[in-house]
């Protein structure tokens, strides 16, 4: 930036307008004076350096703008970038601040408006007598500064002087901070926070008299120096004890983790002799469950012998009773020769049911064999028919993809067809049947996708209780036509197709597909398929002759869409091709001829099966009363034959019953001789039992004995593990207070290293050069008794006090624990807080504007 040491021309201060910044450039975005400053109102004058006037005139975004802050507290409110930063700006340069406090900017004519060549700033301070009003002006094309004090030209050093004098302190952080600075605001130390905070509220000779406080502490640390030193020496006489009381203590630990190892040794041996023993133990009782698993066994087997010889005696018995009612009945039973005509009579008639039966079977078989060949043939055909509704329902599952609010009224109109009254038919698209799938593209692409999703209806009653339901009620966006009651389907095209086939014309777009009359009539209303023909390569080939003999304004060829219109002004043809877009929803195509055919032969298979199925059932139900004719025949020749043979059955069931006495009676058992070999193997066993009973009757009583001694050892290890954490928790502590006591002498060390002797005369020049500026204000609180003696400590309230005093503020002493200025200074920041509410009348407004 250029001084005023350079040999410039000096320009006359430019006056500066009192008018609002105008509408047309950005300084508009301000608000106006009286929301751009908010004063309190006022209560007191100006105090001395207070800014009272800011003017500027092509700085940053203004024109001309002028503000008057008032005496108490200023905010300022406004867009980014506008009011709030161009008044800081001002302020800064204004006062003769630095150009990099405010930014990385190292030219001045930087804040002059874009597009001036000169900017001016101006700011008027009160001073008790008369105001001083500081003028820079900013010459953008030599990049110079040109400084006026009260109209007169002046130099950058003489404002600097003016400035300092009033206590304006523009690079001082506390008393003015751009946005830009905030982040070095952020990273100052309490102490130099601290500092910054005397320089600005305090007067001049403040911030000097802290650090003469500090000196004056630096020289009362010497005086500790001999009593740190005693103590020091006292901490290592009592660090001695603690390492010796520790060195025995460690003997101790020692000696018992001795002894709990041999009692760990010892548990482990006791832990595994219990275990053999255990385990002895187990055998023996498993021992002797397995001979009383053997007496029940002996018990068993002579309790199964004894109901063996029970039952065979209840047997015998119960052979010779019927043996005695088998000859009862003998000596009674009649002689079967006379019977035999009868069964003779009987088994013709059998013979002559079992032949109409027989009959009756084969007819059966072969209604079975007719039915399930019908059954087979209506098979087939209703698989046909689901092949063809597989096709409808492959073009619905692309409906339902592309569409789903058409979908669901389709499902809608499928369940509620009942509410219409004539004719309604599905989307288009479902109802169109290509003859030929390749030329589904011709449809897609002249019909709109629109109307190929469309509902048809031939009565406009039912087109509006459809979309009363569809479109009200379910908001569905669907689309729905009426179709026209003349018949557009069968008119004839204006030129055959025989006349046009010359030109590779094979059909008109009408022949290419079937649908519903309603259907047809609506797209060849709408889309002319009667007069649109559809050609092959050969007619793209000749297009040109195409167009100009047979004056068509619409055809298609195998891949192209061709449109032929005639010019407004020049009446020529301007033809316009489209390349064709393949087929998407037309490709699946329905036969509705054979559809009905098979319907129809569906019909004639189920009229057959039912026929069949009729006989069937009349030929069960005479099959059955054969079965039952015969089952009584057969009853009666059994009865017969029973009596005839009766009397040889008798004596062959008296032979045999005799015969299984004979053979029980042989096989007869001695109950006595069994249970007397019984008891001799139970007590054999009992003896075993009880020497093994004896035997694990020692081995628990040894177990007994193991276990004692082991928890007697458990109680040992107990005791001496007890012992041994009490001690380790004492030599826990006793090296916690080591450490403790080490660590104290070094902080000793530290502090005997920088303590000096204390000089008294310091504290008297400490406490007169702190009370001097109480002789010159007046008193606003009560005042801490003066230092007395030579060891009277200056304690951190009455630094603080004192301090507040001399600022003229209203502060008031409040009880605090006592606290020396020396460890005031040392704790960082404790004494920033207090400065943080000082708002003293001495202190001077308006300096800081923003913060």
């Amino acid at each position: 930036m250029a001084t005023p040491s350079r040999e410039t021309p000096t320009p006359t201060p430019t006056p500066v307008a009192s008018r609002r910044a105008s509408p047309n450039d950005l300084s508009s975005e301000v608000p106006d004076e009286s929301s751009s400053a908010l004063p309190l109102p006022l209560s007191r004058p100006f105090v001395e350096g207070s800014i009272v006037r800011i003017a500027m005139e092509n700085f940053l975004t203004y024109d001309t703008y002028e503000v008057s802050p008032g005496p108490h507290l200023n905010m300022i409110s406004g867009a980014n970038a506008t009011v709030d930063s161009s008044i800081l700006c001002a302020i800064c340069l204004g006062l003769a601040g630095k150009l990099a406090f405010m930014g990385p900017e190292d030219e001045v004519g930087f804040f002059v408006k874009k597009g001036c060549s000169k900017g001016m700033i101006e700011i008027e301070l009160f001073t008790t007598s008369g105001n001083l009003v500081i003028t820079r002006d900013i010459d953008v094309a030599k990049n110079q500064s040109f400084w006026f004090i009260n109209k007169k030209s002046t130099t950058k050093k003489v404002v600097e002087e003016q400035v300092a004098a009033l206590n304006i302190q523009v690079s001082n952080l506390c008393q003015l901070l751009p946005q830009i600075k905030i982040e070095d605001f952020a990273e100052l130390s309490k102490i130099e926070l601290l500092g910054a905070t005397e320089k600005s509220t305090g007067p001049p000779e403040m911030h000097r008299y802290d650090c003469e406080l500090k000196n004056f502490r630096e020289k009362e640390k010497q005086e500790e120096y001999e009593e740190v030193k005693l103590t020091r020496d006292q901490m290592k006489d009592e660090v001695r004890k603690l390492k010796e009381g520790q060195i025995s203590m460690k003997r101790q630990i020692e000696e018992l983790e001795t002894q709990h190892r041999n009692l760990e040794a010892q548990i482990k041996v006791k832990t595994t002799k219990i275990r053999k023993t255990n385990r002895q133990c187990s055998k023996k009782q498993e021992a002797i469950e397995k001979e009383e698993e053997h007496i029940e066994e002996i018990q068993h087997s002579l309790t199964i012998k004894e109901m063996e010889e029970y039952n065979l005696q209840r047997r015998r018995n119960n052979a010779r009773k019927l043996i005695r009612d088998l000859q009862n009945e003998l000596k009674n039973t009649e002689d079967g020769v006379n019977l035999q005509p009868e069964i003779d009579a009987i088994t013709d008639d059998l013979r002559r049911v079992q032949d109409e039966k027989d009959l009756c079977e084969f007819e059966i078989i072969d209604k079975t064999k007719e039915k399930e060949t019908l059954e087979k043939e209506k098979k087939s055909v209703n698989n046909e028919i689901i092949q063809l509704g597989d096709l409808k329902h492959h073009k619905e599952e692309k409906l339902r993809l592309r569409y789903r609010d058409t979908y669901d009224a389709l499902l809608w109109l499928r369940n509620n067809r009942d509410k219409f009254k004539e004719g309604v038919y599905e989307p288009i698209m479902l109802t169109i049947t290509m003859k030929d799938d390749k030329n589904a593209k011709y449809i897609e692409n002249h019909i709109q996708s629109n109307d190929l999703r469309t509902f048809v209806f031939e009565s406009e009653e039912d087109i509006e209780v459809f979309l009363k339901e569809v479109r009200d009620n379910k908001k569905l966006r669907v689309n729905a036509v009426i179709a026209p009651k003349i018949s557009y389907a069968d008119r004839a095209p204006s030129r055959s197709l025989n006349e046009l086939k010359p030109y590779g014309f094979f059909s008109y777009m009408r022949e290419l597909f079937d649908a519903p009359a309603p259907v047809m009539n609506y797209l060849c209303s709408q889309y002319h398929l009667h007069e649109v023909p559809v050609g092959t390569e050969r007619t793209r080939e000749m297009i040109e002759r195409v167009i100009q003999e047979t004056e068509l304004r619409l055809v298609y060829t195998a891949k192209e869409k061709y449109v032929v219109k005639t010019s407004f002004y020049s009446r020529k043809f301007v033809t316009s091709n489209t390349e064709l877009n393949a087929a998407e929803f037309l490709t699946f195509t329905v036969d509705l001829e054979q559809q009905r055919r098979l319907e129809e032969h569906l019909k004639e298979v189920n009229r057959k099966l039912k026929a069949v199925e009729s006989g069937l059932i009349t030929l069960r139900e005479t099959d059955k009363l054969l079965e039952n004719k015969i089952k009584e025949l057969r009853q009666k020749k059994e009865e017969l034959f029973q009596r005839k043979n009766k009397r040889r059955q008798l004596e062959q069931r008296i032979s045999s019953n005799l015969e299984s006495l004979t053979r029980m009676e042989v096989h007869t058992c001695d109950l006595a001789e069994e249970e007397r070999k019984a008891d001799a193997k139970i007590k054999e066993v009992e003896a075993k039992k009880k020497k093994y009973s004896n035997e694990l009757t020692n081995l628990m009583d040894i177990c007994t004995s193991l276990h004692v001694e082991k928890a007697n050892l458990m109680i040992r290890k107990a005791s001496v593990l007890s012992k041994k954490r009490i001690l380790e928790s004492e030599y826990k502590d006793i090296s916690s207070q080591l450490r403790f006591t080490e660590d104290t002498i070094r902080d000793w060390k530290l502090r005997s290293a920088e303590c000096r002797t204390f000089n008294v005369g310091s504290h008297h020049e400490a406490s007169r050069v702190t009370l001097l500026q109480q002789q010159h204000t007046k008193p606003r609180a009560s005042v801490p008794r003066p230092i007395q003696g030579p060891r009277d400590a200056v304690t951190f309230r009455q630094f603080l006090d004192l301090t507040m005093l001399a600022l003229g503020s209203p502060y008031e002493a409040r009880t605090a624990p006592s606290q020396s200025v020396g460890d005031a200074v040392g704790q960082e920041g404790a004494c920033i807080k207090g400065f943080g509410n000082v708002r003293g009348e001495g202190a001077p407004q308006g300096r800081a504007v923003q913060a």
